[in-house]
């Protein structure tokens, strides 16, 4: 009868796989070409017990590397297991790869498990990482406001906002509605008229101003 992968089970039945193990241990510390081993598997998956019975009971060592210089901290997705690993089966938190980085920053590079990366990092004693989410401060913030100073932040009223514009006369106001109210305002005819009225109210500098305006009434 063909021994089960005790990959698969490492997956889906690690009380299979101890079993297995118990039966025949030597293959508790096998790895595949790549370097993966049960450990891997084991912190992967979340398998706390089959972590604690490769290490305690079959002697695994904790710091087993795979081809990338990596130990099966760098797989964990959970931080109970991570806290298993470090604070019970004694890994180290300061390993790192073969590109110089330890499990929290290369969970963090890729993006990947922040709950734990958080962990790691407290139980590094560094500062908790900032959130993906976080919305960063302006580039330029302003410095902070003089003591001797005071701003007062408000809504400017209707005719504060309009203080300074000058008021439309009456009997221009009531021409443009009349020229505005006619059924053949968009004619040639009438446009001209109502440029050569702005023109003569207003000057030519307000012409396009104003001409928008009335447009924006009569749509």
């Amino acid at each position: 009868m063909a021994q089960p992968n005790p990959y698969l089970l490492a997956c889906d039945n690690p009380a299979a796989l101890i079993e297995l193990l118990r039966s025949n241990p030597t293959i508790a510390s096998g790895q595949d070409e790549h370097g993966y081993s049960l450990l891997h598997a084991a912190a992967s998956y979340g398998h706390i017990d089959l972590l604690r019975a490769l290490v305690k009971e079959f002697n695994v060592d904790v710091n087993l590397v795979d081809e990338d210089g990596e130990t099966c901290l760098f797989v964990c997705e959970n931080p109970k297991i991570a806290q298993c690993l470090v604070e019970e089966l004694s890994v180290d938190i300061n390993k790192t790869n073969d590109e110089g980085q330890r499990a929290d920053e290369k969970l963090e590079a890729d993006d990947e498990f922040p709950r734990v990366v958080d962990y790691l990092r407290q139980a590094l004693g560094l500062p908790a990482s900032a959130p993906a989410d976080s919305a960063p401060g302006p580039l330029n913030a302003p410095g902070p406001i003089p003591g001797n100073m005071q701003v007062n932040v408000g809504t400017m009223s209707e005719q504060e906002a309009s203080a300074g514009e000058t008021e439309v006369d009456p009997e221009f106001k009531r021409r443009i509605d009349e020229l505005a109210a006619r059924e053949d305002f968009h004619s040639e005819a009438a446009q001209n008229e109502l440029r050569d009225l702005v023109r003569d109210a207003l000057g030519s500098t307000s012409i396009e101003t104003l001409e928008r305006e009335v447009r924006r009434r009569t749509d």
